[in-house]
């Protein structure tokens, strides 16, 4: 029965790629060649097939193939693969924060026009900004609820970072079969134990994102030395334990959730007050 789920999946998203091909290289262009010269029809076309009809249909082919499974990747706000999914972590909001303070971590300020204006500022100068913000990524249905990071020198060019979002363990358990899992997963409640699951990645300089071509911070293709380095961290301050690593074959049980699968290696961990010094 697996096999066949997996096998509609991918002709879903097989018919998905085809209808998409066919509605711009035989609707959108056919009807943009009629009323505008071949320059702007192709410019036209392009436009709406890289900014809007892509990206959504990107999306929904995510939505498809990860059913029933933790995504293996968030998504951009263009609708494109974004950082991969490669911790999670069992704890309160308050312990989440706690435990990234005591390794020496700074929480993310809100992305808003004041920091954003700040960090582009930082960025250009190179100056020091531990708490600059982050761009929004999307897992859930959702942006991140929160994330922490920490400089590599002084340069706000190069940090190590992590996103969360929080999945409370009882929603999950009684929604974990239904669509609106995956699109309309609410934040948790800030005082109970939940799920975070994060994305940790480095980042190592600065380039021009291939659509947009805005300046955006450049990341290191190994995710799990990251993965590994945020644990090791958390560990050696005391505040994670029964560490244990996931694989794409193993299911993940948490609480009475005992059907959560991952499609890539997860480091996952309890939160735990930091350990007393002597």
């Amino acid at each position: 029965m697996r096999f066949f789920k997996l096998l509609l999946r991918r002709f879903l998203v097989l018919a998905l790629g085809a209808a998409v091909v066919w509605l711009i290289a035989f609707v959108i262009f056919t009807r943009a060649d009629q009323h505008l010269p071949v320059a702007l029809a192709v410019a036209f076309t392009y436009g709406l097939a890289a900014y809007v009809i892509l990206p959504r249909a990107i999306r929904m082919g995510a939505w498809i193939l990860q059913q029933g499974h933790v995504p293996s990747y968030t998504i951009t706000g263009d609708g494109l693969p974004g950082d991969p999914v490669n911790v999670a972590l069992i704890g309160t909001l308050h312990q989440l924060q706690s435990a990234f303070a005591t390794a020496g971590w700074s929480q993310a300020d809100t992305l808003n026009l004041v920091s954003s204006w700040r960090m582009v500022r930082a960025f250009v100068l190179n100056e020091p900004y531990p708490k600059a913000p982050f761009s929004t990524l999307y897992l859930f249905g959702r942006g991140q609820d929160v994330g922490f990071q920490q400089p590599i020198g002084d340069s706000p060019r190069k940090r190590h970072h992590i996103r969360f979002w929080g999945l409370s363990l009882k929603y999950a358990e009684e929604t974990l079969d239904t669509p609106s899992f995956w699109i309309k997963t609410p934040r948790p409640l800030e005082d109970r134990p939940v799920l975070w699951v994060g994305a940790g990645t480095k980042d190592t300089g600065f380039s021009l994102t291939r659509l947009s071509f805005q300046i955006t911070h450049a990341t290191d293709a190994d995710t799990n030395e990251e993965r590994d380095f945020i644990i090791a961290a958390l560990q050696q301050c005391g505040v994670v334990a029964n560490v244990a690593s996931y694989n794409p074959t193993e299911h993940l049980s948490i609480g009475r959730v005992n059907r959560y699968v991952t499609d890539g290696f997860v480091a996952v961990a309890e939160l735990t007050p930091p350990a007393p010094r002597t």
